[in-house]
């Protein structure tokens, strides 16, 4: 006995009901389907933030123990050799491996380094008479440029107070003056760096932050793997939930 193929109804086929039910079905099934992603979601962030923390612990430990191993043998070279180092890093090493601990310094000033930079603009601007003081004054223009956040960078005001003799000029010395008495640098971060040194002397960084550390061996995450970049800009911004 044979049975007929049976062939697919036309939309005018369908009864307007048949058609609400249909439909109706169809966005049902979109609805659990968006529903169950963000069950997902909701699964998953507590356990990577589980996991994230516990790894933000542990570096925290280890980076501990490490500056407390170096703090005793760092008391122990100044009993030694008679004299505490003030110097902003320590770095250690032995045939293996390189560690150097210390800490960051961010360059701050107080309200009165505009006053100071106000005063050695109003000097040079008056020196561009001809082009060799024209480069001049675009020299010192350069080193009084202010980085993204606003700021002198602290390491100009050396390069400024050694112009202060070739001008031999009281305006001029006594607004590097004030720049230089407003520099108020603040201690930012403790960190460590460390490597490991190759029998030919190559040094391979350890990398101890969590963006420059690689993914599990085996493991790669394949998402993006057609996408295609170019150089332009890629917008970072991330997807919420």
């Amino acid at each position: 006995m044979t049975t007929e193929t049976q062939q697919p109804k036309n939309l005018t086929d369908y009864t307007p009901a048949e058609l609400k039910a249909a439909l109706a079905k169809v966005e049902s099934k979109k609805d659990n389907d968006r529903q169950a992603y963000k069950e997902l979601v909701e699964q998953a962030v507590p356990k990577a933030i589980f996991t994230l923390c516990a790894a933000s612990e542990m570096i925290s430990n280890a980076k501990t123990n490490a500056f407390k191993f170096f703090e005793d043998i760092l008391k122990l070279k100044a009993d030694v050799y008679g004299i505490k180092e003030k110097q902003q890093s320590h770095t250690f090493s032995c045939k293996g491996g390189e560690i150097t601990i210390g800490f960051r310094v961010t360059d701050g000033w107080d309200d009165t380094v505009s006053a100071g930079i106000a005063k050695v603009e109003k000097y040079i601007s008056s020196l561009a008479t001809n082009e060799s003081t024209a480069a001049l004054v675009e020299i010192v223009f350069n080193l009084l440029k202010k980085d993204a956040k606003g700021n002198l960078k602290g390491s100009r005001v050396l390069e400024l107070q050694q112009l202060t003799k070739k001008f031999d000029d009281e305006e001029f010395t006594d607004g590097v003056n004030i720049i230089s008495d407003a520099y108020k640098p603040i201690r930012s971060v403790w960190y460590i760096e460390a490597n490991l040194i190759g029998d030919d002397g190559t040094k391979t960084p350890i990398p101890l932050s969590i963006s420059s550390v690689d993914f599990s061996q085996g493991y790669k995450f394949e998402f993006n793997k057609n996408e295609k970049h170019n150089n332009t800009a890629i917008s970072d911004t991330a997807d919420t939930v």
